[in-house]
């Protein structure tokens, strides 16, 4: 496949920013053009080298290590650029870095783009003075293939750049090549041919000499950048500090106003958070048992890649669109660690007084290992090694993906297409040591998963431990929770659910649900036993009470042999030679802590049989205590916990030593309430960030942040939830098969009825007849109709439509032409009636009395309302031929009772239905619409005023044709419908309190 540019030399020019794509040694040969990327648009394309601009100056240009991709808001676009990385692990000899830093590079104009570009080389350069006086310390970044001297070089000098300040390095501490650490110690005895080989300078000097630049002003840039590493006391990082564009308003849209906060937190996203991987060579998307198409020479490695666990495909799409393969570098989410330990397959005997001293020694060999993790294992001299003995590298790598993506609380559950929370593949590899291996070596990989309930539920943040609420029919999470598994048998083959939930309390009833759902799965699939999805219910909590974690054992031995049975992928010669059968899905609520412990526990079972296999028996090692294998699933844990919960996980201690006291009892609580705090203030934009940056939304996301601090899930699919709930409330409250639906939707109103301003709205269905006007209030969660007001169109008097403003906090919100409205007033009559379907008291119609009619309650009233919808319309077909009595007004919840004291009035009075539209465009992304001309990806449809005049037509036309009096007015003359604002822009400031005021700013201050 083609190669990818190790390194990218980033300029401003006049009208763009220019890449210049650099290669290893090994790719010298091959030259990339120049890109472009055009000021204003953000287009991509060649260039020519005319365009480069002078780059004689130290902070003209620097240089990156790989591209993220372009972030665009609107008319404004960032570059997004990896300036800082680690070596974390080496695999088949490529290595796999973490990203630690990224630098944000306006495309907006030459002055911004100059500016950054300024600012990103001084902290770069100020970085590499304060690691090294001697600018000969270099980055080079062949691939790790063996045999080629320049590369074995390459490696120690990535080995070296991998440092970081805690003083970890990569997956090896002992170095490939002699000759070139010699060379590297001792370079100047080699004279000037090393100096300029191995230099980063002389490597950089061949590119920007390609790029048009002279000797002399080479010199002279050399020059001046020395004297900036000297006299100056700027920031070693990256700009983290970024003011709005140069030709931005005050008064522009909400995205650009938090265009700034956006900014930061994808830099700490994709840089400072660690935790985000690629590599240049090895495709690490994708486990053992997941293998990619085979190869071609011509396909680049971003064609390769698992699109689950691309994060950052949709900023890297102008890249691939442009064919600029060389850039398009693939960054996954998760997490990646290696550790190399030995073993010996004849381990040697002592009695019982050497064990002692052994026992010391092994103490103190074990804390260096805990010190320096890449350590061989404890008790064994590197230098002494037994023929028994051999080293073998095990690396774990977790893979989130994308879809559902998002934090804790924010993002739970299951979607419409199977997709659950906290998703997260993790593979572990046990392969001899790097350097060790020979043709006909064996290599292991077993795969495990965790993810949320494939239930829908939501749990609020602002609770230590809130009790799930589960949402939706048991039809729609059974369909959803199918997809799921469809989804995981494709990819993995046999499933082991393995449900860490407590049997008893609030998480009882969501692992009931699931255990149903499975239960009737299997049922309705009818395969055979072993072919069946397998489910364990094992209560965490009960049988490791008081600490006791070892407990998992009793785990272990119900599911070891179906572990044993289903085993792990095996690959010799890079060709895999045995399948692993199934894999075991892990959750509990978070998929975290609980999670953590179980997985870790099978891997460790899987890895002892793995290795019993080859002849080396962990049972007896001299080393039991395994500190190499612990810490790396601890790290794992912490990792996946993090990017979820913003927190390490918890129950940590025991991960990393098999042991728990009360001070990691303490840790855990300090976590619980660190993730609490997380949870009601941090989380909101980071959530909203994440949906951006992946292309679930559009910009109009950050209007929509800006009105409620927080956003929909853009996974839901509201019109589709709205369909459904047209749908059925059509079902539920139209008894009367005489009449003939003509339309349904869905709008705002008031929560408290017949009135027009109210603290709060909801969102309910609008039914429409050739009779009557059905406003249904509907319980999103349940499914259901929760209460119905029906009102017969000849009883209609008056439509008004026109401005419905019912807030001031937000731009969005006071927009005149998108905040409208309807109000349909009438006088109730005896077809008029609210029903209300609740477990309490429920209120019927107003003349149910007159009927002989009970109110009735609970389920009842569900099942009865459309019998009394029947009833109040025989009751009106009575009413034509002799007057009805006069009718008190329909009560409502809390005029029930008193309602049966209060005297009757003669006339009935006028009662309104306020209804408000919602937005026709929404933040949701539609993968069809592709322009950028306006807003890209936004779904779009009827403005809200023409949904509200298209309404009030069709309710006037039919009101008039049950209206005769209305029916005999000549052409010309005035109908129902009437334009006027409900509530003006003034009016809306002038009731708009200092209170709502202070509380949204106070809450933009924390939140946004």
């Amino acid at each position: 496949m083609p190669g990818l540019a190790r390194k990218v030399l980033i300029c401003a020019a006049v009208d763009g920013l220019v890449l210049q794509p650099l290669h290893s040694k090994k790719d010298q040969q091959r030259t990339s053009p120049l890109i472009k990327i055009k000021y204003g648009t953000a287009s991509v394309s060649q260039t020519s080298r005319d365009s480069v601009p002078e780059l004689s100056s130290p902070d003209s240009s620097f240089e990156a290590f790989g591209i993220v991709g372009i972030l665009t808001v609107f008319r404004y676009s960032y570059l997004i650029s990896i300036t800082g990385r680690q070596q974390v692990a080496q695999i088949r000899g490529q290595p796999i870095y973490v990203v630690t830093e990224v630098a944000l590079t306006p495309c907006t104009s030459q002055n911004d783009a100059a500016e950054a570009v300024a600012k990103t080389a001084l902290a770069l350069s100020n970085r590499e003075a304060a690691h090294s006086d001697d600018d000969t310390a270099s980055e080079d970044d062949a691939p790790r293939d063996s045999g080629s001297n320049d590369e074995a070089i390459d490696d120690v000098l990535d080995h070296t750049e991998g440092e970081d300040s805690s003083g970890e390095t990569g997956p090896s501490a002992t170095p490939r090549s002699s000759i070139a650490q010699d060379v590297i110690t001792r370079r100047g005895s080699y004279g000037r041919f090393a100096k300029s080989w191995f230099s980063r300078s002389g490597w950089t000097m061949d590119q920007k000499r390609n790029m048009g630049l002279s000797a002399e002003q080479l010199e002279r840039a050399n020059a001046s950048k020395t004297e900036a590493k000297k006299g100056s006391d700027a920031a070693k990082r990256v700009p983290r500090k970024f003011p709005l564009p140069s030709d931005a308003v005050e008064d522009d849209s909400a995205a650009v106003s938090l265009l700034p906060k956006l900014l930061r937190t994808t830099q700490i996203l994709f840089g400072s958070s660690r935790t985000f991987y690629f590599s240049y060579d090895h495709d690490i998307t994708r486990s053992a048992a997941n293998p990619a198409p085979p190869s071609t020479p011509l396909v680049p490695l971003v064609n390769h890649v698992d699109p689950t666990f691309f994060w950052n495909k949709n900023v890297m799409q102008p890249f691939i669109d442009a064919g600029v393969d060389s850039l398009a570098l693939p960054l996954m989410q998760g997490f990646v660690g290696q550790r190399t330990f030995t073993v010996d397959s004849n381990p040697p005997q002592v009695d019982g007084a050497a064990e002692d001293s052994l026992e010391l020694r092994d103490m103190d060999c074990d804390n260096k290992a805990a010190a320096n993790p890449t350590s061989t294992n404890a008790g064994v001299d590197s230098e002494e090694t037994r023929p028994t003995e051999k080293q073998f590298d095990i690396t774990v790598i977790s893979r989130r993906s994308t879809k559902r993506a998002g934090l804790r609380y924010l993002r739970r559950g299951i979607d419409e297409g199977g997709n659950v929370a906290n998703c997260v593949e993790s593979e572990q590899i046990l392969s001899p040591a790097e350097g060790t291996s020979v043709p006909g070596t064996k290599i292991y990989s077993f795969v495990q998963i965790r993810g949320s309930f494939p239930t829908f539920f939501s749990q609020s943040p602002y609770s230590l431990k809130p009790a799930p609420v589960l949402q939706h029919s048991p039809d729609t999470n059974y369909a959803a929770l199918k997809k799921h598994f469809e989804w995981l048998r494709q990819k993995y083959g046999l499933i082991q659910c393995v449900n860490l939930v407590e049997k008893h309390g609030v998480e009882a009833p969501i692992g009931q649900r699931y255990e149903e759902n499975i239960k009737r799965l299997n049922e309705e699939e009818s395969k055979p036993e072993d072919e069946q999805i397998a489910f364990e219910w094992f209560d965490f909590h009960h049988v490791c009470r008081g600490m006791k974690f070892e407990n998992v054992s009793v785990l272990l031995k119900i599911l070891g042999p179906r572990l044993e049975k289903w085993g792990s992928t095996v690959m010799v010669d890079d060709k895999v030679e045995t399948q692993q059968l199934g894999a075991f899905r892990t959750n509990c609520m978070d998929c975290l802590d609980r999670t953590n412990i179980c997985q870790s526990s099978f891997a460790k079972y899987m890895l002892d049989m793995q290795l019993k296999e080859l002849g080396f028996d962990m049972n007896l090692q001299k080393d039991q205590e395994n500190a190499w294998f612990n810490t790396l699933w601890a790290d794992n844990g912490d990792a996946i916990s993090k990017q979820y919960a913003s927190t390490g996980a918890m129950k940590g201690d025991y991960t990393r030593t098999r042991k728990r006291n009360y001070r990691g009892a303490l840790t855990d609580a300090g976590l619980s309430l660190t993730r609490l705090f997380n949870g009601m203030f941090n989380d909101f934009f980071l959530q909203t960030t994440i949906d951006f940056l992946l292309g679930n939304v559009t910009s109009l996301v950050f209007a929509e942040f800006e009105a409620n601090m927080m956003t929909k899930d853009p996974a839901i699919s509201m019109q589709k939830m709205r369909e459904q709930a047209i749908e059925l409330s059509q079902k539920r409250v139209i008894a009367d098969e005489s009449e003939e639906f003509i339309g349904g939707w869905t709008l705002l109103t008031p929560n408290v009825p017949d009135t027009v301003r109210s603290s709060s709205f909801e969102e309910a269905v609008l039914l429409l007849t050739d009779k009557a006007l059905y406003l249904c209030r509907f319980d999103w969660n349940l499914d259901k109709v929760s209460s119905f007001e029906r009102v017969d169109l000849a009883h209609v008097t008056k439509i008004k439509f026109g401005t419905y403003i019912t807030s001031t906090i937000s731009a969005a919100q006071v927009d005149e032409m998108r905040n409208v409205g309807l109000i349909v007033e009438y006088k109730p009559g005896v077809t008029d009636i609210t029903r209300v379907n609740t477990r309490s008291l429920t209120t019927s119609v107003s003349d149910a009395s007159k009927m002989g009619r009970e109110p009735t309650s609970g389920i009842d009233a569900a099942e009865q309302e459309p019998q009394a919808a029947k009833e109040a319309a025989a009751a009106a077909a009575a009413s034509e031929e002799k007057p009805a009595p006069a009718t008190a007004p329909i009560a409502g919840i809390a005029e029930g009772i008193a309602g049966f004291f209060t005297p009757r009035s003669q006339e009935p009075q006028a009662r309104k239905i306020a209804l408000k539209a919602l937005h026709s465009i929404t933040s949701a992304a539609d993968p069809r619409a592709k322009s950028r001309e306006d807003e890209p990806g936004a779904i779009t449809r009827l403005s809200e005023m023409q949904q509200v005049i298209l309404i009030a037509s069709e309710i006037e036309r039919l009101a008039i044709r049950s209206q005769p009096k209305h029916q005999a007015k000549k052409d010309g003359e005035s109908g129902l419908i009437e334009k006027g604002d409900i509530i003006s822009l003034a009016d809306a400031k002038k009731n708009t309190g200092l209170l709502e005021q202070l509380g949204h700013s106070l809450k933009k201050m924390v939140w946004a």
